[in-house]
This record gives C-alpha cells, sequence and structure tokens, in this order.
C-alpha cells in the first residue's frame, strides 16, 4: 500500500492515529526529518519489529521510496501483521510538497 506526502500530511492534521517509522541512517535523520518519526534504520527493522505496533497503522519513508518499500516487504515475510504504507518519494516529496523547511540532499 502506497500514500502520498500531501495525503499522509492531511490525515496527521485530521488526527488520525499513524504511526510514522523512518528507516534512513542516523545521520539521514539528524539532518532532515519529519516531527514525530522514529528512526529505525532498515538494517534494524527486523530485530526492532517489536518497537512497531501492529494495533496501529504504520507509514514507513526513508529518502525517496526504496528503503522503505524494502522495508515493508521485510517486515511482511518476518510476519508482522499491522496495516503497512509506504511514502511515496520519501522525505524528498514530503520537503517538497508539505514543508519547504525540511533541507534536500
Amino acid at each position: 500500500m502506497e500514500i502520498t506526502a500531501l495525503e499522509l500530511k492531511a490525515r496527521l492534521d485530521a488526527g488520525d492515529d499513524i504511526q510514522l517509522i523512518d528507516v534512513r541512517q542516523p545521520d539521514e535523520y539528524a539532518f532532515a526529518n519529519i516531527v514525530g518519526a522514529k528512526l529505525i534504520p532498515l538494517g534494524e527493522v527486523i530485530a526492532r519489529m517489536n518497537e512497531i505496533d501492529p494495533t496501529r497503522e504504520t507509514v514507513i519513508h526513508c529518502k525517496m521510496g526504496g528503503r522503505s518499500a524494502n522495508a515493508i516487504m521485510a517486515l511482511e515475510r518476518s510476519g508482522f501483521t499491522g496495516k503497512l504504507s509506504n511514502m511515496v518519494g520519501g522525505i524528498t516529496a514530503w520537503s517538497n510538497d508539505v514543508d519547504p523547511s525540511i533541507p534536500k540532499y
């Protein structure tokens, strides 16, 4: 399942209970991040799967959408049962479409 940055922003503004997981590296997160996103780097997603609440809708993002798609596939293969969506275009789309103050890299 996919969601755009604008769709996610609208849902968050409406008060929808969505947990946002950022699967980029710590240095990328330190440079640019979406407020409220939890950092779980792609290489740690399976080991830290217990930190993702399967009862809440989860949107996973990275820089452009590739790593987050891989994270979703890995979680599903590992038996994660919650609703997972990939934010199309990642934090780059968020910066372009929602919050231009987020730096691009």
